[in-house]
């Protein structure tokens, strides 16, 4: 089943948190992305039966190898797409955030490998 822009942002969250705080519970989701327990609950059983995620009797919530691969993907378009935005483009840093939360959704393999390349380039320059 093809996952939704909110369930990549949850997978997206769940490693963004995972990496700095090295466990993820609900109620650290619902504080980070301002959403209702009730919310969160039931987006992580609609992962957790999609096999994105395990949520283990402590209420812990690990990311299943399928999970991290999606979550790894949504955060490195996201920080490539900011970086992009913020320094190619001199857009301020706080708008390229936002607008490369929106864009990470919806852009195309192509564009996204054009902007990598033109990253880069950048960088080796």
């Amino acid at each position: 089943m093809a996952l939704l822009e909110s369930g990549e942002n949850y997978l997206e969250t769940i490693l963004v948190l995972t990496k700095k705080n090295g466990s993820v519970r609900s109620i650290d989701i619902a504080d980070a992305m301002q959403f209702t327990k009730a919310s969160v609950s039931r987006a992580m059983s609609i992962l957790k039966r999609d096999n994105y995620i395990i949520m283990h009797p402590d209420g812990s919530i690990l990311l299943t190898k399928e999970g991290l691969k999606k979550a790894t993907a949504v955060y490195d378009r996201h920080v490539t797409l900011t970086r992009f935005i913020n320094e190619v483009l001199g857009v301020d840093a706080e708008i390229a955030e936002k607008d490369a939360c929106r864009i990470e959704h919806i852009i195309s393999p192509e564009t996204f490998a054009g902007i990598k390349a033109q990253l880069s380039q950048k960088k080796a320059k």
